[in-house]
């Protein structure tokens, strides 16, 4: 197949672009014609498809027929349990997005008071954490061992609260392909041609369910994961990104522990993603680093509260920083609520580890943050809260700082943000307007045309 693109702007100039086969053919002016399919861009940007580096693409889904039970559409005791009641259908119950400012620490004796006659899940918005109501508990307690994980009350008996569960949930629970249809139409009209999947410890149903979406074209974006073990063979389309290491703030590792795991994934020739949200994870992590030593691709998740100077150490060892702007616009207002005064003005920098010389990338971490990465360029540029306050005034970055972060390429987050020239593969999103217009601010109605491989996959005039 062959795609011409008319009169569009490429790094600010006005050319034609040739797609041949998945590569982009020729770029010029008043090139011939002859394509299968002409696209006249109207001086619109053309630029390479975003990479989103860092999200969870089972999880998007399950979040699609899931009941929100968190601000701002329930705000309290009351509204959480009409949510939970008008969940349609007689099993399963699933609640996504909790927060404990609706109604304080859920545990099974509140879901069985809000819904006693069906199995309710309930999942913290942070992802850490999963609430069942009594009557799931019993349904899934084969699942149960006796790690810290499980938490249970003076008598010994789990209360409901189960941390970092997923995978071992997932074997206990019905059966259920979830719809990744809709995941990917999505992040084509975002114009995401590419992911990172940051889903920890990938078990062999789940990357069969990933590698079944994208040979289907469910999923076409190419999917980079960082949940596999070191001995998983890359197949079309899906490879294995650096080795995610889940630190549970809840109960965090021993530092011989991270070193041993971090170690054996250098000796296999594997960097490490290390998930560090908290000041305490993100010093253990950097020391573990400072001790081992680091290589190229070692990154780490979130950074969520990073302490005056460990910028520069975290520079000083080559570590990337994948990061979540989009947080600070949808929880901010939680934020100035919730965290330690003395760390606010360390949360989720981003122009302070630029000028330290770290390689920062933006990412959505969805379905926890927002999906679109048009929302989370306009969080990195204003940094503001929906009450309308402002977190971090001096890590605010420019819109095009932000999209260079979704332009680069899945294995150099970070790095230089990928080009159009001929030979490069053809991953391109086609925007109405210039690229100076489009930021202005960004916003994903802008994106007209997203090309895959070569192939159309989302269109609109």
């Amino acid at each position: 197949m062959s795609i011409l693109f008319r009169d569009v702007e490429v790094e600010g100039v006005r050319v034609d672009v040739r797609v041949v086969g998945d590569h982009i053919g020729e770029i010029g002016p008043d090139l011939p014609s002859g394509a299968a399919e002409t696209i006249d861009g109207g001086g619109g940007a053309l630029l390479p498809g975003l990479h989103d580096h860092h999200l969870h693409l089972l999880a998007i889904a399950a979040a699609r027929r899931s009941v929100d039970c968190g601000p701002p559409a329930v705000t309290d005791l009351a509204t959480l349990g009409r949510a939970l009641r008008a969940y349609p259908g007689s099993g399963w119950v699933r609640g996504t997005g909790y927060h404990e400012s609706v109604a304080g620490d859920l545990d099974r004796h509140v879901l069985d008071r809000l819904i006693p006659g069906r199995p309710v899940r309930v999942q913290h918005r942070s992802g850490a954490l999963w609430i069942l109501n009594s009557m799931a508990l019993k349904e899934v307690s084969r699942a149960l061992d006796d790690t810290a994980d499980v938490e249970r009350d003076w008598t010994g008996a789990p209360n409901g609260r189960l941390w970092r569960y997923d995978a071992r949930l997932r074997a206990a629970l019905p059966a259920g392909a979830p719809d990744l249809s809709a995941v990917g139409e999505t992040l084509a009209r975002y114009g995401i041609t590419g992911v990172t999947d940051a889903t920890p410890d990938l078990d062999s149903t789940a990357i069969g369910l990933l590698t079944a979406a994208h040979r289907s074209g469910a999923v076409p974006q190419t999917i980079t994961l960082l949940g596999t073990d070191d001995a998983w063979s890359s197949g079309e389309g899906l490879c294995a990104g650096p080795r995610k290491l889940l630190l549970r703030d809840h109960d965090l590792p021993a530092f011989d522990e991270i070193a041993r795991t971090v170690t054996a994934a250098h000796r296999a020739g594997r960097p490490v993603a290390v998930h560090c949200v908290s000041r305490e994870s993100l010093l253990l992590t950097m020391a573990v680093f400072d001790d081992v030593g680091s290589i190229d691709g070692d990154r780490v998740e979130h950074a969520g509260i990073v302490p005056e100077g460990v910028s520069e150490w975290i520079a000083r060892l080559g570590i990337r920083v994948i990061t979540q702007p989009g947080f600070l616009s949808e929880r901010g207002d939680a934020y100035l609520r919730d965290v330690a005064p003395d760390d606010l003005p360390h949360l989720y920098p981003y122009a302070r580890l630029l000028r330290a010389g770290v390689k920062v990338a933006p990412s959505s971490d969805a379905p926890y943050g927002p999906l679109d990465p048009w929302v989370v360029m306009r969080a990195a540029a204003d940094r503001t809260t929906r009450g309308g306050e402002t977190l971090g005034p001096d890590e605010r970055v420019t819109p095009m700082t932000a999209l260079a972060g979704y332009l680069g390429a899945p294995g150099d987050p970070g790095g230089p943000p990928r080009r159009l020239i001929p030979g490069a593969r053809a991953d391109l999103c086609l925007l109405r307007v210039p690229l100076r217009r489009a930021l202005a601010p960004p916003d994903s109605a802008w994106v007209r045309t997203v090309v895959i491989g070569g192939r159309i996959r989302h269109h609109c005039w």
